[in-house]
């Protein structure tokens, strides 16, 4: 089966890409690097670089393509907004059209929590969520968007659609998250924001990957399966900060003690989002209203609907997970 990955060299791309290819499939990855590493380029993959937000895409590409993972995304805190429109949302639109024009029959879009953002605590959160009304990040708002094009374009008759939103992805070779946290504890710069008694819900790349897999899988044996999306996690929230915290004592770093309490950080990152604004800086924003509430607040959701529609259930535990990905981190 002809299957397409966008974000073919990315964290949880390339490990999709990985299974895809394990299980025969022909799978062709699209990715920016014009001459990516030979590690990357695995045994049967087809690579094609180009990059999505600039626009046109190659018809030949989707020409007998079954599926369609759209897992590539402009992430991250700082940056222009017409940067992650053009990015996460011009792009989805343009392959959505490619797919149509080219008889794709499933699209399965990797989406976020993030697109149900709010500044109260979540917990325990379903699909019953609205999309978020907060123009606090513009990666959240323009991945919600992105999201709806891609749900409103199903059609059990044609092209079938279904988003995953996984959340906080971890784990070995993660380019954002345990990455950045690490380097900010070793510089001094990292403090506990809000309590520090904030559960949140953290997965690791096998399962988002398996996500993806039950999705694919669950399409063919259900044709009335699309439209929706889905919250994907490991269904064991952690504590935040005891967490990061477990982390930094086993890659010999101090605990972190200090903290600043929600609402200084909350009306700390408004201004430095002004000023970022006002300079143009293209840089990450050490504070904004968004990353605020995601370190301060509760924000955990249900993957139940996943599990009855998808068949999806962790396939790692937490302290699996961590025993996986400890050597790699004490390596950085």
């Amino acid at each position: 089966m002809k299957i397409l990955v966008t974000g073919g060299l990315g964290f949880v791309g390339h490990h999709l890409v990985g299974k895809l290819v394990a299980e025969g499939h022909e799978v062709h990855a699209l990715g920016r690097t014009a001459n990516p590493p030979k590690e990357k380029l695995l045994p049967g993959m087809h690579y094609h670089c180009h990059d999505l937000s600039a626009g046109v895409v190659s018809g030949e590409w989707f020409r007998g393509t079954h599926t369609v993972f759209h897992v590539a995304a402009k992430a991250g805190v700082g940056g222009r907004y017409e940067e992650y429109k053009r990015a996460n949302l011009s792009a989805t639109e343009q392959l959505l059209q490619a797919c149509t024009q080219n008889g794709v029959e499933r699209f399965i879009y990797t989406s976020t929590p993030s697109v149900a953002f709010s500044t109260a605590p979540i917990r325990g959160g379903d699909e019953s969520l609205p999309y978020s009304k907060e123009v606090f990040s513009a990666y959240a708002s323009t991945k919600a968007l992105a999201e709806q094009a891609v749900l409103s374009l199903h059609d059990p008759a044609g092209m079938r659609t279904l988003a995953l939103r996984p959340h906080l992805i971890w784990g070995r070779g993660d380019p954002h998250l345990l990455p950045r946290v690490i380097s900010r504890h070793r510089c001094g710069k990292l403090k506990i924001v809000g309590d520090g008694k904030n559960r949140v819900d953290l997965t690791h790349v096998e399962n988002v990957v398996h996500a993806h897999l039950c999705a694919f899988r669950s399409m063919d044996e259900n044709p009335a399966l699309g439209g929706s999306a889905y919250f994907i996690g490991q269904n064991e929230p952690v504590r935040l900060w005891d967490w990061l915290n477990e982390i930094f004592s086993r890659v010999g770093l101090p605990s972190l003690q200090k903290s600043v309490p929600y609402r200084t950080a909350y009306h700390l990152g408004h201004m430095i989002e002004k000023t970022w604004s006002l300079f143009h800086l293209q840089s990450d924003p050490p504070m904004t209203r968004f990353l605020a509430c995601q370190l301060a607040h509760d924000h955990w959701f249900s993957s139940a609907a996943a599990e009855r529609d998808l068949g999806y259930r962790p396939v790692i535990t937490m302290e699996e997970a961590m025993q996986k990905t400890l050597p790699w981190l004490q390596n950085l």
